[in-house]
């Protein structure tokens, strides 16, 4: 890569992480997850994925995807969803009836609200002022039928999409808000 594509990727890539890190910090502190608000994506300024983002780097979308078109893998990706529990592929298991094939795991609570407020902050972090309130749902289709998400941890995150997509942002995470308070308080949030 050319030393001006460099740079400028790098730089580009950099605002775009530490604009969505920014955003779902504000999410969660909106909430009350202030360490994983903090904490969310660290993982994206180490050399193993940042340099992806160098080389990948368009500004519209995850280098990670364009990685894995060009590669057939992404090794960013990879590195990031064994690190961030954010991720429900984080929490994928061997299936104990059938050790041939992986299955997803419930997700704690804290963790999926912070998957909601990562997914949020990426529609708008990626379609600028195209965002609406049911990107983040729309985004979300394709996959949901993934046997790499647990059914519990499925209902929760759409419970939370589809409030957004129905009601907007503001009632949304007023909800969400009440919902991690009532659940720390249950002891159901780890």
């Amino acid at each position: 890569m050319e030393g001006f594509h460099f740079w400028k990727n790098a730089i580009g890539h950099f605002k775009t992480i530490t604009k969505h890190k920014i955003l779902v910090m504000h999410y969660c502190f909106s909430i009350g997850l202030y360490k994983q608000g903090l904490l969310h994506d660290l993982s994206k300024y180490s050399w193993t994925e940042f340099r992806v983002g160098i080389r990948f780097y368009k500004g519209y979308k995850s280098p990670n995807g364009v990685e894995r078109i060009e590669t057939g893998t992404s090794t960013a990706w990879l590195h990031h969803k064994g690190r961030n529990k954010h991720h429900f592929e984080y929490w994928c298991d061997y299936d104990l009836q059938d050790p041939n094939r992986m299955i997803g795991c419930p997700m704690p609570y804290r963790y999926v609200a912070e998957m909601f407020c990562d997914r949020v902050a990426a529609s708008k972090n990626y379609q600028g002022e195209k965002y609406r309130d049911d990107s983040a749902y729309i985004y979300y289709k394709p996959m949901k039928d993934s046997p790499l998400i647990h059914e519990r941890t499925k209902k929760e995150l759409e419970e939370l999409l589809l409030l957004l997509k129905d009601k907007g942002e503001k009632e949304c995470f007023a909800f969400l808000r009440k919902e991690v308070k009532r659940r720390r308080r249950e002891k159901d949030f780890f």
